[in-house]
């Protein structure tokens, strides 16, 4: 593996736009903000948050195998958003791999000491990553369907 976090490249939005099968998915992936369905050259403006980041996890050959943006919540808090693996390479250790770099970017970007994210209850998967990256529920900011979560810096 020859994995880089890089911006992503107009071409990118294609292969992004096919991993997002259903409003479903798309809601549970990107919020009510992004509408469904979606043009991979709208996708672009439809992902903008005020001060976000976006970054692509890419393997090589392949291009891009995940995606994930992360932007300042509040003084000393930088939030994870977006985080998605393409389907094809699901359980191979890439979420964990974006995750990692993806932190560890938001971090030199803002001098966070905090990161937070939301992941739905029902992500069993995606709860187990976060928690072993050391993220712990914060039920005072969660959802019934989606829970808060927080890690300190290491």
């Amino acid at each position: 593996m020859n994995e880089t976090l890089r911006r992503p490249e107009p071409a990118d939005y294609e292969a992004i736009l096919a991993w997002v099968p259903d409003a479903d998915s798309c809601l549970r992936w990107a919020g009510p903000n992004v509408p469904f369905p979606f043009s991979a050259a709208q996708l672009p403006g439809l992902l903008q948050v005020a001060g976000a980041h976006s970054y692509c996890l890419a393997d090589g050959a392949v291009s891009p195998v995940a995606f994930g943006q992360h932007w300042v919540r509040g003084p000393g808090s930088v939030h994870l958003g977006r985080v998605i693996v393409a389907p094809d390479f699901r359980g191979r250790g890439y979420g964990r791999l974006l995750c990692r770099l993806l932190m560890a970017q938001a971090v030199r970007t803002s001098g966070a000491a905090a990161i937070t994210l939301r992941v739905y209850r029902d992500n069993i998967v995606a709860l187990s990553l976060y928690s072993s990256l050391g993220f712990a529920g914060v039920e005072a900011e969660s959802s019934r369907q989606a829970l808060f979560m927080r890690a300190p810096v290491p």
